[in-house]
């Protein structure tokens, strides 16, 4: 049950009401964004809601027990801090979110109707969809360490342990062709062989684009030049001449991780687990079934 103050339960139940919804955005990084569907902007809490955003949400609907309560939001791209590029570039992936409905003539009389973060976006020529999820979101994540064949450690990160800011892991390019912001021809990477940076990442040093990190699909080696295919289009269009540092890329896989990386003691998978064929084997009908190891 919401807390409702008693001057706004007394607006509510005077037949009359002027109130309006208000969604205040948080990204990862701390920047605070606010939009209402009032006709003038609006301020609260220490954060402004612009009236510009044109938002609308689908109907709110909150059940009891732990099943996940989600909704949709959709807007025009029309205000100027709502950026395209940047959806598609992620930067709003996992953000904090806020529903409020406020006296538009009192802001100060408000109830907090939904807090979340934001899950999928869907991006059409002038507008998008944004998926909010519930707090209980978070329960249906996994947790913990996987009992698996491969390594469950990011490449790179304190768990795995590999260094990647030296010349044997990383290195630059530069863009000599691409197509559909997602196939790459850059030089500078010929002493890599085919696939070192398959499944690795590559973050623009400069352009339209400068920042933004992709995973790298798949590697080809063509003589002087390196052939990349990204999983996904980069935001904003690829010039040639635009700069890139791409970084070597990790199967999991525990060879993978001695031979290529020099890392195996760190690996964070179980490759020694019993497989299928383990489960499925049947006690030999010839020889003596002591309970000694199988031969």
């Amino acid at each position: 049950m919401k807390a409702i103050s008693t001057e706004m339960q007394d607006h509510l139940d005077s037949g009359a009401t002027t109130l309006c919804t208000c969604w205040k955005l948080t990204q990862q990084d701390g920047t605070v964004m606010g939009f209402t569907d009032h006709d003038r902007d609006l301020a609260f809490g220490g954060a402004t809601y612009e009236a510009a955003g044109g938002f609308t949400a689908s109907a709110l609907k909150t059940g009891q027990g732990l099943a996940v309560d989600n909704l949709d939001l959709m807007g025009a791209l029309s205000s100027d801090r709502l950026d395209e590029g940047d959806l598609a570039a992620g930067l709003y992936d996992g953000a904090d979110i806020e529903i409020w409905r406020v006296n538009w003539q009192a802001p100060e009389m408000r109830v907090l109707l939904r807090k979340g973060t934001l899950g999928e976006v869907a991006r059409g020529r002038s507008d998008f969809t944004a998926e909010i999820r519930g707090l209980a979101h978070a329960l249906n994540q996994t947790t913990g360490r996987l009992y698996q064949y491969g390594c469950d450690a990011d490449l790179g990160d304190t768990r795995c342990g590999v260094d990647l800011s030296g010349a044997a892991f990383t290195a630059e390019g530069v863009v000599s062709a691409a197509s559909e912001d997602r196939l790459l021809t850059l030089s500078g990477l010929e002493t890599f062989a085919t696939g070192f940076f398959t499944r690795g990442k590559i973050r623009a040093l400069d352009g339209a684009n400068e920042g933004a990190v992709m995973e790298v699909k798949a590697h080809q080696l063509s003589g002087s030049l390196c052939a990349l295919e990204l999983w996904q289009p980069l935001a904003r269009a690829i010039e040639i001449g635009d700069r890139f540092a791409v970084s070597a890329g990790c199967d999991k896989q525990f060879e993978t991780c001695r031979s290529k990386f020099a890392n195996g003691a760190n690996f964070r998978g179980f490759p020694h687990m019993p497989g299928n064929d383990f489960v499925q084997a049947t006690v030999s009908r010839s020889g003596a079934n002591d309970g000694g190891r199988r031969r």
